[in-house]
């Protein structure tokens, strides 16, 4: 079973062709950045086509239930997120609405601060607001997955220790291996490992040691290496692919709706020659074996301990 907890793909026919040769089981894809709640409403429309004029090659899933369906029928599953909670506003009863449009995954923020907490590049971080506590504790009523990818770090500690259910971080890594805003400390992935929570591993160059030039080897000597210190059953993979989407769009997630005067122009940054596209997720697993991993290991990072962890977690409480 390969699972991928993170992509923003633009979508195509050609990229979901493209999942169906790497055997993708699941994929969960953002549906929010800096868009308010019509703004979702209308990206959901917008996929509803895409599962109408694809239907032969993923569906739509909110369970696993509906995940293995998918996949019996030679399907990819598809299940939404959002990296920004702007879509629930100052309304806590959206969350819930939210969850009934299918949204399976919410980070509290973005990068910036917003109404739930700070994120990573906050000059302060005062951690988890009042209403974060309120929309922490309807999340787990739910059984809608709090990520804290993008928070800072004092806010991703008072979420941990708040919920009363594990979360996660779909898409990062250590800052042991590599310093980076985005990636964690130690501190935080021991709370994961500690509260049952989850983290994927990020193929995004910024977050990798060495960029895009990244190697296997390294990257899968760094998996080997966190399994060892937090346990084999709390990781999986989280690429952040961003295929085919414009430079247009990486400085939209950057500068959203917030600044008067954008920041200096970005580009997306090469992807690592060993993982371009889906078709490249299955040949991660010769990079894990050959750092040592044993199957169940690699099975598991690959995709086994994202289901056993979303078997719980979508089940509302």
């Amino acid at each position: 079973m390969f699972i991928d907890a993170l992509q923003y793909i633009r979508p195509s026919r050609a990229i979901f062709g493209q999942m169906r040769v790497g055997r993708l089981s699941a994929v969960h894809i953002t549906v929010g950045y800096h868009e308010d709640f019509l703004g979702v409403v209308e990206n959901l429309q917008n996929w509803n086509r895409w599962f109408e004029d694809c239907g032969d090659l993923i569906a739509r899933a909110t369970t696993c239930e509906e995940i293995a369906a998918a996949n019996a029928s030679g399907k990819t599953a598809i299940l939404f997120g959002l990296q920004n909670p702007l879509a629930i506003g100052a309304d806590l009863g959206r969350v819930e609405v939210l969850a009934q449009l299918g949204i399976r995954f919410c980070q509290m923020t973005y990068n910036q601060q917003t109404l739930l907490g700070a994120g990573c590049f906050e000059p302060h971080d005062s951690g988890l607001t009042a209403f974060g506590y309120e929309v922490v504790d309807e999340m787990n009523r739910l059984g809608m997955v709090i990520d804290l990818s993008h928070a800072g770090h004092k806010t991703a500690m008072d979420v941990v220790t708040y919920s009363n259910r594990p979360v996660t971080v779909t898409h990062a890594n250590p800052d042991a291996w590599h310093s980076a805003p985005r990636n964690l400390h130690h501190d935080l992935l021991q709370a994961l490992s500690d509260t049952g929570g989850m983290v994927g591993f990020s193929l995004y160059p910024h977050h990798l040691k060495s960029g895009s030039e990244c190697g296997l080897s390294e990257f899968s000597q760094m998996a080997a290496d966190m399994v060892t210190t937090y346990g084999s059953q709390m990781f999986g993979i989280g690429s952040d692919l961003c295929q085919d989407q414009p430079d247009s769009v990486v400085n939209w997630m950057r500068n959203g709706h917030w600044r008067k005067t954008p920041a200096p122009p970005v580009a997306f940054p090469a992807c690592p020659v060993w993982f371009r596209d889906n078709r490249d997720f299955p040949g991660l697993s010769d990079g894990l074996f050959a750092a040592g991993l044993p199957v169940e290991h690699v099975a598991g990072i690959l995709g086994g301990n994202w289901m056993a962890f979303w078997d719980k977690a979508f089940a509302p409480s």
